[in-house]
């Protein structure tokens, strides 16, 4: 196996290995950063439908930019093998954290839930449907991130011709939606399906159906309805039993037509179920505060009444006066008319 590809990409340890690719972490030697190479099995460069479809697919894939998707950097050909250079995420896939807990707790695989939701969502939004929504094409970092990987890659081995496909082309098919088992080209409420079946695993510990082959699995999601989770998670929410019921309906008009809904559903759901906690969490001793009591509108003060008794002696002082000095001139008056009429 060749160490160096397009002479700028190192492949290093690997990461992860498949029927169909195998995941190195690397180094870009151009940009002097860690990055994650995903080398697919010999033989896919030489179908050239598939490596046509696998560029529009990467090209697609590579124009979603979200915090929940990892980010691809580049793909390409060399020595007969086709690459495809994303964003190293440093963690474990979805479906070895579950193999390593059993069950995961309910908060915590609500939060993962609600992540892995927005970040198909948004693809859905960009008119990308993944095709292949299963544990293994998610990545858990050590904060609790989860990232969703392998946008395309399913929908560009649908171009490969029927006779030349193998079981691995085929997919994924505990995961698969019932209208991909019947040959039916997938939507929206396919990803909503195969989440479906990701979180009945996450919960339980266990998939909702188990056969030895692909066909009998297929005809399973097809015709059989699954245990509700609650027979083997007991302490699990009813109203979260119902909502995984419900994504996996056999018909897609009966479950949530994008991710973008199912991850609302979830988001409601947590939240209802933090209110009696955090109501329960309350000190008991503690009141609410005292409203401001309004004052009362202002009023115009009425005059004083006054006393008949109280007397202004000065006013009354001044009156007298005056009186007497119009009357001391009363005689005057008299002596100037008299005088004259004589």
């Amino acid at each position: 196996m060749v160490s160096l590809l397009n002479k700028r990409y190192q492949l290093e340890e690997p990461l992860g290995r498949g029927g169909m690719a195998v995941v190195y972490k690397g180094r870009d030697l151009m940009l002097e950063r860690t990055v994650a190479i995903k080398v697919l099995r010999a033989g896919f460069a030489n179908n050239p439908a598939f490596r046509e479809r696998f560029r529009q697919e990467a090209k697609a894939a590579a124009n979603l930019s979200h915090p929940n998707i990892v980010t691809i950097h580049d793909f390409g050909i060399d020595q007969g093998r086709i690459f495809i250079v994303m964003e190293y995420v440093p963690g474990v896939t979805l479906k070895e954290y579950i193999e390593k807990r059993g069950q995961v707790s309910i908060a915590r695989g609500i939060a993962l839930a609600i992540q892995a939701c927005a970040g198909i969502g948004y693809a859905h939004r960009a008119g990308l449907v993944h095709c292949d929504v299963k544990p293994q094409n998610m990545l858990v970092t050590p904060d609790r991130r989860l990232k969703v990987t392998d946008f395309g890659i399913a929908r560009a081995l649908a171009a490969i011709h029927p006779d030349e496909r193998s079981q691995v082309v085929w997919g994924s098919p505990q995961y698969f939606s019932p209208e991909q088992a019947s040959g039916r080209p997938p939507s929206p409420a396919s990803d909503v399906y195969s989440l479906g079946v990701t979180f009945y695993e996450m919960f339980t510990g266990r998939l909702p159906f188990e056969a030895e082959s692909s066909a009998e699995l297929a005809r399973l999601h097809r015709q059989a309805t699954p245990p509700p989770p609650r027979r083997f998670r007991p302490d699990l929410d009813e109203n979260l039993n119902r909502i995984i019921m419900k994504v996996l309906s056999k018909e897609p008009s009966a479950r949530y037509r994008t991710a973008d809904q199912l991850g609302r559903v979830l988001v409601t759901f947590s939240q209802r179920r933090s209110e009696p906690l955090a109501a329960a969490s309350a000190p008991a001793n503690v009141t609410a505060p005292p409203q401001p009591v309004a004052s009362p509108p202002p009023t115009t003060a009425a005059p004083p009444k006054r006393d008949p008794l109280d007397v202004d002696w000065g006013t009354a002082l001044l009156g007298l006066l005056a009186v007497l000095a119009v009357g001391g001139l009363a005689p005057f008056w008299l002596y100037i008319y008299f005088s004259l009429a004589r």
